[in-house]
């Protein structure tokens, strides 16, 4: 039966971490891991945007102006 709460449609052996005895990892996999990271993480963020539309209004202005600051 699939797992609920798995919905990157991966199976569960896939997303958990390798056991010490095991290979090392391959880049490929790392890259493969961090990719699925990143856009977790991408998520993550515009969910947040969302949900919280004020704070995230807050955290912009603050960027732009770290930005319009910056010394090259």
């Amino acid at each position: 039966m699939p797992d609920p709460k798995n919905t990157s449609g991966q199976d569960r052996a896939e997303t958990e971490p390798r056991a010490p005895e095991t290979q090392p990892e391959t880049d490929a996999e790392r890259r493969r891991r961090r990719a699925q990271f990143l856009r977790e993480l991408g998520e993550a963020k515009a969910l947040r945007d969302r949900v919280q539309p004020r704070r995230a209004r807050a955290a912009r202005m603050r960027q732009a102006m770290r930005m319009r600051t910056f010394r090259w």
